[in-house]
């Protein structure tokens, strides 16, 4: 895996919109709150675009990303949104120009596409972390700056990432290669050469606004896709909104623990990354991991960035 050059203070961060359009206010706050914590920010020429409910038309956005990657002028790379689009650029995608120059790109949601592009087809550490219009719009404690920043600029192993409230489904410490995003984006991906590869990996899954019966019915579709073969863990964020309605018998940690009982591996829940309501996390994908499921914590056994 190739790993980007670890951020400073004085760094560009480009910021673009691969997915839906973006509120230009929202987007202001989190370009303020970024500028505040020492970086400069470039904005893609593109970002206030707007094509039906993407932010312009796929092929734009596919060269903005593109054309950051290969910029000298850009440190790195932060999504200002999810939203729904990201599908759409894979076809135009070039990965060996971001292979050959990896940096930090960092969102989640509909951005988890692209993740597991950069992840599995650029074979380049990505993280899973808060977005510019979002969390970085609504400022701290939406998001969780002090994970953030020892993910993007700490050049040795040994971080532990965990948050109140985190369940144990089942005890275990395993170790391996840390992946997955959001569930709904990561089954619409199956059956196509982008899927996710869960093969002696950790995986991590979250999601938002999704019924119970939605979650297991993806966790199937994983199951059956032989996805939880060979995994060595799995961690589940919030699940922010995922819950049945005061008074339901069930709950999603039984759910899940139904799906996935034909397999031994350690269960970790609540992990807040991605759509939480707050502290959102940023973890990284594709560097060699500990999860420690009895304790509540995943430790970095390497670093992400260097």
């Amino acid at each position: 895996m190739q790993k980007p050059r670890a951020l400073k203070p004085g760094n560009t961060i480009g910021i673009l919109a691969p997915a839906s359009n973006v509120d230009p206010e929202a987007l202001g706050k989190g370009v303020d709150d970024l500028r505040k914590k020492g970086y400069q920010v470039r904005l893609s020429s593109s970002i206030y675009a707007q094509q039906r409910y993407f932010a312009g038309p796929h092929q734009q956005r596919a060269r903005d990303l593109d054309d950051f990657f290969v910029d000298p002028g850009i440190d790195a790379i932060m999504c200002a949104r999810g939203g729904y689009g990201c599908h759409h650029l894979l076809p135009y995608l070039e990965a060996s120009k971001i292979r050959e120059n990896p940096k930090v790109f960092i969102g989640y949601s509909d951005i988890t596409v692209l993740l597991q592009f950069l992840e599995n087809q650029c074979h380049v550490v990505c993280f899973h972390g808060p977005m510019v219009a979002r969390e970085f719009g609504l400022g701290e404690p939406y998001y969780d700056y002090a994970t953030l920043n020892e993910c993007i600029t700490r050049v040795a192993p040994g971080q532990r990432i965990t948050a109140d409230n985190v369940a144990t489904l089942r005890s275990g410490t395993v170790e391996g290669r840390l992946t997955g995003g959001c569930l709904s984006l990561l089954s619409a991906l199956l059956g196509t050469k982008y899927e996710i590869e869960t093969h002696g990996k950790i995986l991590f899954l979250e999601d938002v606004n999704t019924k119970p019966y939605q979650i297991d019915r993806m966790l199937m579709h994983l199951k059956i896709a032989g996805k939880f073969e060979g995994v060595r863990g799995v961690i589940f964020g919030e699940m922010l909104n995922c819950q049945f309605p005061e008074g339901e018998s069930s709950d999603l940690q039984s759910i899940i623990g139904e799906v996935l009982s034909d397999f031994q591996f350690p269960i970790l829940y609540g992990l807040p990354s991605g759509h939480t309501s707050s502290g959102a996390l940023t973890l990284p994908f594709g560097i060699h991991v500990r999860l420690n499921a009895e304790e509540g914590f995943l430790e970095l056994l390497e670093p992400a960035v260097q």
